[in-house]
């Protein structure tokens, strides 16, 4: 549930906080960050900002030239740091090597699973090589004859017009809602280049202001038209929610997106992980509605539960409760390393009525968003978002978005290795966050049957997402399916069912996000049996250095840590899951 920004900001570290993480460190006997390769964190950084620099440049995601000059940057890049001789450096160095290569091999894939998506939709946009050529020729800075792009816009108009009557005819109904989505957002991003260079010259050069006025009326007029005619017959006819179509990606892509995060399962094998998690929480589940007078029926007692939620306006002081439970906690057990200042400087705002639309829980880091009705909510609204914040409800998403989850991490990030960033992994940020959840059910911080049922609750949505989500990207669930699974399986109240599905698969996440936090869990779980448990290191000291790593995928987290430094294929090949 994280608010989805980069984690980045905030002030200098605390003696405390530092002195603990180094105690941490220093437990490990690997090498520490002040005797790292500046080399390869420089590498990183200089990395970071030619990206930054060629995606600024090159804009326009329907240009060959852009895939073109990005496909040359990065196959340059990666042949340089494969050369790169790190066999004397220590662990610090090699694991920067294997981020840069690793998210070389990332972008050229994407690169090229973005080529063929746009070859299967070229009929959506029969004007757009023109319209891309001067828009290049505009980045390039150079000359523009008014006349030749007055010429330009009409003949691009004229092409617009006549694609209506094609789609009336049938012809585009073989594309699906997703790839119609995507042509849409295609077709506004070139819409947007194509601004970008008549509001460069309109106004300014008089000629060209006087040839082109006219036919750049004519020529936003077609493309509006273009796109509203192709969202109704490709996109509302067939689904009757544009906001509930996505992209599902296919078997192969998820399988490249799982290599790229070091997780060696099948995606059926990790289906069959979650529903293996989710039949522990239903045991669970059914103990604590014996204790809660429900006979077992765990739906009976998700329904008492859902009925202890606190009366409008005092929801901010409930979270304000529960942030200080949480905190508390982990001090008192000696957990984690909590500075004043990550105390001090987290912050409370309330999530509108159309944010919760797609968000219908609370978001967080620094600053936790907080759902709750507002007044503006018709009846049914408020109820049901009533239901879905309750007072047991929150208790996991408060300690999830502030300390010990989203904002912790925003705090260490902004000190601890900050090369690393640009790596970050939802299975590091999300995985910490879920697995907090674990610990401290576990460790007992819901007294009360009804705090278990609330604390399951999130433990089986976090299941029920690697189901629903892969199940979707395999192309073997509809979103109406998804939604379905989640009101039966989980208890979702309908509105919160449907937005999570809906910002689930939106195209704002990545493909393996919602998957990400149950499996990133059970990733810092087995860390913690192999270190903690079964190994020398304390509670607090093996917390600590987890986050001084950094967001990177959690296998190179464990290759940092271990006693011993593991080989490339004991990284690559380390199955976390443990049976239950």
């Amino acid at each position: 549930m994280s608010s989805r920004r980069t984690m980045r900001q905030m002030q200098i570290p605390s003696r405390r906080f530092a002195s603990a993480f180094a105690i941490g460190l220093a437990a490990t006997a690997m090498v520490s960050a002040q005797n790292q390769p500046q080399d390869l964190a420089q590498l990183a950084i200089e990395y970071r900002a030619d990206l930054d620099d060629i995606t600024r440049r090159y804009d326009l995601k329907l240009s060959a030239t852009r895939r073109d000059r990005m496909r040359r940057h990065l196959t340059a890049e990666r042949v340089r740091f494969a050369a790169l001789d790190v066999s004397t450096a220590g662990r610090e160095a090699k694991i920067d090597r294997w981020l840069l290569l690793g998210d070389c091999e990332h972008r050229l894939i994407r690169l090229e699973a973005e080529a063929s998506a746009q070859a299967k939709l070229l009929a959506f946009w029969p004007h757009a090589e023109p319209l891309i050529a001067i828009y290049e020729a505009h980045r390039r800075m150079e000359d523009c004859d008014a006349k030749a792009a007055a010429e330009l816009l009409n003949n691009a108009a004229t092409q617009l017009e006549a694609l209506p009557k094609a789609l009336m005819n049938g012809d585009f109904d073989a594309h699906g809602a997703e790839a119609a989505a995507i042509a849409i957002q295609l077709l506004a991003d070139l819409h947007r280049a194509v601004e970008t260079w008549r509001s460069f010259r309109d106004g300014y050069d008089p000629m060209f202001s006087w040839w082109t006025r006219a036919p750049w009326a004519r020529y936003e007029k077609a493309q509006q038209s273009w796109r509203d005619a192709v969202r109704a017959r490709c996109i509302d006819a067939k689904s009757g929610d544009a906001t509930l179509v996505g992209d599902p990606i296919g078997e192969a892509a998820l399988l490249a997106e799982l290599r790229h995060e070091l997780i060696p399962y099948s995606p059926a094998e990790l289906v069959a992980i979650a529903e293996r998690e989710f039949s522990w929480c239903e045991r669970e589940a059914q103990r604590a509605s014996e204790e809660l007078g429900c006979g077992g029926d765990w739906k009976q007692a998700l329904e008492l539960v859902k009925t202890m939620h606190r009366e409008p306006g005092a929801q901010p002081r409930l979270v304000r409760d529960l942030a200080h439970e949480a905190i508390d906690f982990l001090v008192q057990r000696d957990l984690l390393s909590v500075p004043e200042l990550a105390r001090e400087c987290w912050r409370m705002s309330m999530m509108s009525k159309e944010a919760q639309r797609v968000n219908p829980f609370f978001l967080g880091g620094e600053t936790i968003r907080v759902s709750f009705p507002t007044d503006a909510m018709d009846h049914d609204q408020k109820l049901q978002s009533l239901r879905s914040n309750n007072e047991h409800f929150c208790r996991a998403t408060v300690h999830h978005e502030l300390i010990p989850g989203h904002w912790m991490q925003q705090f260490a990030m902004a000190r601890h290795r900050r090369h690393r960033e640009q790596f970050e992994t939802p299975f590091w940020i999300e995985g910490w966050a879920l697995y907090w959840e674990f610990r401290f059910y576990d460790l007992g911080l819901a007294k009360t049957p009804a705090g278990r049922v609330g604390m399951l609750y999130w433990r089986k949505h976090r299941c029920a997402r690697i189901v629903f989500s892969l199940n979707y990207h395999l192309g073997k669930w509809t979103p109406r399916q998804c939604i379905d699974y989640l009101v039966d399986k989980v208890g979702h109240e309908p509105n919160a069912a449907e937005a999570e599905v809906r910002r689930s698969i939106s195209g704002g996440y990545s493909p393996l996000y919602q998957a990400a936090y149950m499996l990133g869990g059970l990733q810092f779980r087995r860390l913690h049996r192999e270190l903690v448990v079964d190994g020398t290191m304390s509670e607090r000291a093996f917390h600590d250095a987890i986050l001084m790593q950094n967001a990177i995928p959690i296998a190179l987290v464990r290759a940092a840590l271990m006693p011993s430094e593991p080989t490339e294929q004991d990284v690559e090949a380390w199955r976390f899951a443990e049976p239950r």
